[in-house]
């Protein structure tokens, strides 16, 4: 399960990074928020998730680690406010560039 995890967070990274390093601004608003997922998803899986677990300490048994959820929350928060900036940059800088480049040259034909 931990092989699965990785390689999908791996994914997330690798596609993320692809978009983000295109030369238009839509894959990079997409390539931010996968980056924002693969994060997400790398906190979450660093609580240790154990089903059956209850989520407050009540004996010896083992329990859900709180913080890494906690973390998730805020990131989700963050992430969102995040992609309403960068698309209203980005709709900005269509509407008084006149192109959607991330240098706002635009292609040579």
């Amino acid at each position: 399960m931990e092989a699965v995890a990785a390689l999908t967070v791996a994914v997330l990274v690798a596609c993320g990074v692809y978009l983000a390093l295109r030369g238009r601004t839509f894959p990079v608003v997409l390539g931010l928020s996968l980056l924002s997922y693969a994060v997400n998803l790398f906190l979450f899986l660093t609580g240790r998730l154990v089903t059956g677990a209850p989520p407050l300490a009540g004996g010896s048994a083992p329990t859900a680690d709180p913080l890494p959820q906690a973390l998730v929350l805020t990131a989700i928060v963050i992430g969102f406010g995040m992609t309403a900036f960068v698309v209203i940059l980005s709709l900005r800088a269509r509407g008084e560039l006149g192109n959607d480049h991330v240098d706002g040259k635009g292609e040579k034909t």
